[in-house]
């Protein structure tokens, strides 16, 4: 092939000598692949790569590290470190069980002759040398003309079969004596990736060189049919195969949430170190100012040498800013994300027992950005599966095409045979149409007893003669000579050639299209863009690379014929990188693996090509057709639910640690902290903790069915409406203005100490108690202002939270002595209570902080009412109507929300706990191959076979 092919052409390996019967004189690879995403050598340095990427990671592995300087932290040397080992703990775990689930573990053998004895071993331990079926060079072969019939779906995606040949010279070898006794080398080209190229000789003792083709050569992944057992040499194990070749590294995959709030969160910490600064050179201004007074805590000689010192400490203290409970946050907020997909019933196909299933939760919110989609066609787009329903015969239709909504696929039309039966003026056509369909073929039959086997080359054929032995006109045997039939009366037959030409007018159609693109490139024309393989490899090369990119982006579709795996992989590589959008790639088999594997998001079909796509895939489905709702439902929920997570998390973060800067300026940038050490610590693990969960659990924008309904809602999280850098930023403004208020608002409040009967006086812990309790109820609150579907877990978040706090501020005020911690907190709960300000305030500085956001919204939905709130105004009004009540086994009615909890709650099909990446069994062989070209005539295959006589077995 052109060294131009693409850019992902390498250099290709050395050519290979190998000896028959004789020792190697070269070490090739072993036969053991791996398709796991780490290894034990590789995971901690691959995995803690992974996780460092993640901007938050590194922020607080560098915080640990601060930490421990002597002197500096002001809040202990492993309060960051201890968390941040158990969050990458528990990312560990997760990361080991779903590599381990993606791993192929099928245990197959292969007979192998080894020192002169035929024996079965692992597939993984076959070494070059004489083997039933690897990546080898033909031999011998039971069928006639020493012929085999390969199925190449898990390579090219074709499912029609191709035929193999073995060599002549060695076609008449008939025993294990005489492989034995072989003598001499094999020379041949070196491990590439070419499906369709192979170069070598065979050099046997004592006979002339013999010029071995791709048509004598066996390719991992090729799938043989109708053909018993076939003896070669392997020339490929193990990562030479050219399927291994085609393959790509699993890819470390984030999404492109992921990457977006990986950069808010590097300003973030500018903005961080931009506050430490200014409270560094604050606290170096008031004690250079203050200095006399401040005698006792020392010398301004001291306080000025210690400025570094004052940054890192306020480094640390800011350093909540950044939410570390954000990443345990989103890791079970997403695998729960993961179950409602593995749970859905909607997409459980029962013929196979086979349930959706996310092997990645990394992912979830990938699905609702998807703008490209790549799809593989046979057994994806299609289920390659055809039934015999109708037919025209002499101008008059049989068959009658079932309603849509019915499951038939049997011809079922009794008119024919009466027809038949009643000698109607059309009887000898329908006689002569039935013959044809019985003899005009190339279909093999097998028997099994009383019952026949048709192998066919294509399900088309396949279908057709089912069709007529339906109808009476059985196919039962072939001859090189004759055709065998048992039917109802026989005719002479007669061969038309039924070829139809399709319409031209649609290639003058397109040609005009073309000549006209000049001046819409780069915008969506409705046309369609169809190239072949060979056509590709010269689109894809550097020179011409961009112009069918942008050719392509102009065109509503693109369609690849005949294409290798690398060349699918190279399709989507090219839009990915060049294109600022996210793209996904769904297949059913080896073929696929590539372009899944490549694309942000890979969905595999657990399909008839075996498991290959679903081990490799982010997501695994049993039919295309529930890709929609994966999408449009889960995809769009998933995002909504996720950046409203990580939005509010940053928000309330925000909220309670800027207050400690405003704090800064009132104590004289002293380090001080306003709150109780176990309450800042308990703010983000408890009392602020269940919003965040409800929020990217159960929350949702509209029901599942409106999202069907309205496909257009898909392009707002499409287009990323809901998260991207001025919606994080304002939600961080919004969450500064708040900080502001509910600080400054009860601190001028309480300029003036209030009177306490006891004669306690109030202290900063006391403004922080208060000021802590409102930050809880207005956060709370703010949850809830976000909430769109509230459910019961919704309220018990809101409003458990805000209880919670009440009762551990009471409690926890009165447990010294007892419990040695907190002196400091004896009799707060008693004085805040107590004090008039506070229940005044209570009220005033949540609403203050509130109000704003209620009258944003009230004004945005009046005057710019987006497509969505328009859909949630109906379901808004279906519920007053009671349209959308459900009810459930015993007659108690419940909303949809409670019907989505029960449903989740059902028992989990037991498939789930199965091993997913056992291939699935495949119906035994076809008979002959379409191909054009092919190593063996048509005519040439079908005077080749005599069902009647029994076959050749191997010694």
């Amino acid at each position: 092939m052109s060294g131009a092919t693409s850019s992902a052409d390498q250099e290709e390996a050395a050519a290979r000598t190998i000896y028959l019967n004789q020792p190697q004189q070269s070490k090739f690879h072993d036969n053991r692949v791996s398709t796991a995403k780490y290894s034990v050598v590789t995971f901690l340095p691959r995995f803690l790569y992974e996780q460092i990427r993640k901007a938050a990671n590194a922020f607080f592995l560098f915080i640990a590290l601060l930490q421990q300087i002597p002197d500096v932290s002001p809040t202990g040397r492993y309060t960051t470190l201890v968390p941040l080992l158990f969050i990458l703990t528990v990312a560990g775990i997760k990361e080991i069980i779903e590599d381990y689930v993606s791993i192929s573990c099928a245990c197959l053998k292969d007979l192998i002759l080894r020192n002169g004895m035929w024996q079965n071993i692992m597939w993984k331990e076959v070494r070059i040398l004489f083997q039933t079926l690897r990546e080898l060079i033909e031999f011998l072969i039971n069928e006639p003309q020493a012929m085999c019939y390969i199925e190449t779906s898990n390579l090219d995606g074709e499912t029609n079969l191709k035929i193999r040949q073995g060599l002549t010279q060695t076609a008449a070898l008939q025993s294990r004596e005489d492989l034995i006794k072989m003598s001499g080398k094999i020379e041949c080209e070196g491990p590439n990736r070419h499906l369709y190229d192979f170069t070598g000789n065979l050099r046997l003792d004592g006979q002339s060189p013999v010029p071995i083709g791709p048509d004598q050569i066996l390719l991992r992944g090729a799938q043989i049919r109708n053909t018993q057992w076939v003896l070669g040499l392997v020339v490929y194990t193990g990562h030479d195969t050219k399927l291994m070749q085609n393959s790509t590294k699993a890819p470390l995959k984030r999404s492109n949430v992921e990457k977006v709030t990986n950069m808010q969160i590097l300003i973030l910490f500018c903005i961080l170190l931009v506050m430490a600064v200014v409270s560094s050179v604050g606290a170096l201004l008031w004690n250079r100012t203050h200095g006399e007074v401040i005698w006792y805590i020392g010398s301004n000689e001291t306080l000025s040498v210690n400025f570094g010192y004052n940054l890192l400490t306020f480094i640390i203290l800011y350093n909540n800013l950044i939410p570390i409970s954000l990443l345990v946050t989103l890791e079970v907020v997403k695998f729960t994300q993961a179950l409602f997909i593995n749970w859905d019933i909607d997409m459980y196909y029962n013929e196979t027992d086979t349930p959706a299933m996310a092997r990645t939760s990394n992912l979830n919110e990938e699905l609702g950005q998807v703008k490209y989609l790549f799809s593989d066609k046979t057994g994806t787009l299609t289920c390659n599966i055809m039934h015999f329903k109708k037919c025209s015969i002499a101008g008059v239709t049989y068959g009658q095409l079932p309603p849509s909504t019915s499951e038939s696929c049997e011809f079922d039309d009794p008119r024919l045979l009466q027809n038949i039966e009643k000698d109607h003026p059309t009887a000898n056509h329908i006689r002569e149409f039935l013959t044809l369909l019985a003899v005009c073929h190339t279909v093999v039959p097998e028997s099994d007893g009383n019952t026949i086997i048709y192998q066919a080359s294509s399900p088309d054929e396949g279908a057709l003669v089912k069709g007529a032995k339906k109808l009476g006109y059985v196919f039962t045997g072939r001859t090189p000579h004759s055709v065998i039939i048992d039917a109802v009366s026989m005719i002479k037959v007669i061969v038309k050639d039924c070829c139809k030409y399709g319409n031209l007018s649609r290639e003058a159609s397109l040609t005009q299209h073309c000549a006209n693109l000049g001046d819409s490139l780069g915008k969506e024309n409705d046309i369609a863009l169809i190239i072949d393989g060979q056509t590709l490899k010269y689109a894809l090369s550097f020179e011409v690379r961009q112009s069918f990119l942008d050719l392509a982006l102009s065109c509503k579709a693109v369609i690849c014929c005949r294409v290798s795996p690398l060349q699918k992989s190279e399709i989507v590589d090219m839009v990915k990188k060049h294109v600022n959008a996210i793209t996904l790639a769904i297949g059913d088999g080896a073929n696929d693996v590539g372009m899944i594997q490549t694309a942000h998001v890979g969905v595999g079909i657990s399909g008839n090509e075996g498991m290959q796509a679903t081990n490799s895939s982010d997501y695994a489905i049993a039919q295309f057709s529930y890709l929609e709702k994966l999408l449009l439902v889960h995809g769009a929920w998933s995002y909504n639910r996720v950046t409203k997570c990580i939005l509010y998390c940053f928000y309330k973060n925000v909220v309670l640690y800027i207050i400690e800067l405003w704090f800064a300026f009132v104590n004289g940038f002293s380090g001080q902290i306003l709150f109780e050490r176990w309450c800042i610590g308990l703010y983000n693990v408890i009392f602020t903790a269940l919003p965040p969960f409800t929020l990217g659990i159960f929350e949702r924008s509209c029901t599942q069915d409106n999202m069907l309904r309205f496909p257009q809602l898909y392009k707002i999280t499409q287009n990323a409406d809901g998260f991207n850098s001025r919606v994080f930023w304002g939600h961080c403004i919004n969450a500064l203005i708040h900080s502001i208020i509910l600080f400054w608002f009860p601190l001028k409040a309480l300029e003036h100490d209030a009177v306490f009967t006891n004669g306690q006086s109030v202290d900063y812990l006391f403004v922080g108690n208060i000021v802590y309790t409102y930050v809880v109820v207005t956060v709370c609150l703010k949850a809830g202002l976000e909430t769109t579907a509230w459910t019961k877990f919704s309220h018990l978040a809101v409003w458990g939270s805000m209880l919670l706090w009440i009762v551990f501020f009471a409690v926890y005020s009165t447990i010294w002595p007892i419990i040695p911690i907190a002196p400091d907190m004896l009799g707060q709960a008693g004085m805040v209570l107590r004090c008039g300000y506070f229940w005044l305030g209570l009220f005033l500085v949540p609403t203050a902080c509130l109000v704003k956001d209620v009258a944003w919204r009230a004004a945005r939905h009046t005057y710019h009412k987006t497509l969505l709130e328009q859909v949630q105004e109906l379901e808004a009004k279906s519920r007053e109507l009671g349209k959308s009540v459900l009810r459930d086994s015993n007659g108690k009615s419940m909303n949809e929300r409670d019907h989505l909890l029960k449903r989740l709650g059902r028992k989990t099909p037991p498939s789930l706990f199965r091993a997913h990446s056992v291939q699935q069994g495949v119906s035994h062989g076809y008979a002959f191959s379409q191909e054009e070209h092919g190593v063996v005539s048509q005519s040439q295959v079908v005077r080749s076979y005599d069902t009647t006589k029994q076959r050749a077995g191997v010694e």
